[in-house]
């Protein structure tokens, strides 16, 4: 694996954990797609660094969770914004 590939991987597994922030949003942040952060994190990072991925997966799975309540607002917010 090319050096910029982990330092990326690690650096995006430090900003998730700091932030607890989604893949998309760190996706963002670090101007890659949404695949590769999640190939990052998921498939790449454990090779890396174990410990820390094992802290990404936590709050990748809260995320997980709890995607169907942030889905939710923002349709509400989507169709107040529409009615006003």
């Amino acid at each position: 694996m090319k050096d910029y590939i982990e330092e990326r991987a690690l650096e995006i597994a430090k900003y998730i954990i700091s932030s607890r922030t989604t893949v998309r949003d760190a996706a963002k942040i670090f101007g890659v797609s949404k695949s590769t952060v999640h190939k990052d994190v998921t498939e790449r990072l454990p090779k890396i660094n174990p410990v820390v991925a094992l802290q990404v997966k936590e709050i990748m799975d809260k995320n997980k969770a709890e995607r169907h309540i942030r889905g939710g607002k923002a349709t509400k917010m989507k169709y107040q914004t529409l009615n006003l």
